[in-house]
């Protein structure tokens, strides 16, 4: 991650690297610039003070999704180690999308490694999807549409990498639609801030107290994961 901790890097200007039609670049300084709505909508990404933890940087959005898109990537960093990182894009199709059933969208990845003992649970999976769930309830977040998937995947090294523990990687894949409020925008600054918290939940950290849920749960019996160990040396 290149970006400075906490906050996008200076170089991000929140338009570039969006879509007009597949393939074709939007340059803010164009005659035909991007819909005013979605360039609110990615100056309230912008906007966002996250946890010092959390680099964030700008990357290239995908292609034919929708007509403009709006990429970002984050990891929650301790000292050289990367706990968790993740992908948030923003799709926008100004004529409404029928399985979006609005003009938005978020899609989501988001990996984490986990301790071998924690990956036996059988209701991990339920559990990481209500972390994602909970942490819009905790903000207070209307969405709608929401589906994705959480899987796990074991590795176990042999021959010149016996000595590597195995290693198990947890994958939250997910979109949803938020909810737009004044002019059509939504508030996609606190549907970061959101993202971020779960970020923040699987990769061990506790709560921080200026969050909103901080020191709640969202559902019963569901707690942040431990710390757990960074990458593993190759």
């Amino acid at each position: 991650m290149a970006a400075a901790q906490g906050h996008f890097s200076d170089h991000s200007d929140g338009i570039r690297g969006t879509e007009k039609t597949a393939g074709d670049r939007v340059d803010p300084t164009e005659t035909n610039p991007v819909p005013p709505a979605f360039g609110r909508a990615v100056e309230g990404l912008r906007a966002v003070r996250l946890r010092p933890e959390i680099e964030v940087d700008p990357t290239r959005p995908p292609q034919r999704l929708a007509p403009y898109a709006y990429a970002l990537e984050a990891a929650v960093v301790d000292g050289e180690d990367d706990l968790a990182d993740g992908r948030l894009v923003l799709l926008h199709d100004p004529a409404g999308h029928e399985a979006w059933k609005g003009t938005f969208r978020l899609v989501t990845l988001v990996r984490a490694e986990l301790e071998p003992e924690m990956a036996a649970d059988p209701l991990l999976p339920e559990v990481c999807w209500s972390w994602l769930t909970g942490a819009f309830e905790a903000r207070g977040l209307a969405y709608g549409e929401a589906s994705g998937t959480v899987t796990m995947a074991g590795s176990h090294y042999f021959g010149g990498l016996a000595e590597r523990r195995p290693a198990t990687q947890i994958e939250i894949r997910a979109s949803w639609t938020p909810r737009e409020g004044a002019a059509g925008v939504p508030d996609t600054g606190a549907h970061l801030a959101a993202w971020c918290d779960l970020l923040c939940q699987i990769a061990g950290l506790p709560p921080s107290p200026a969050d909103p849920g901080a020191g709640t749960t969202s559902g019963a019996g569901v707690v942040s994961l431990p710390q757990r160990r960074g990458p593993q040396q190759p």
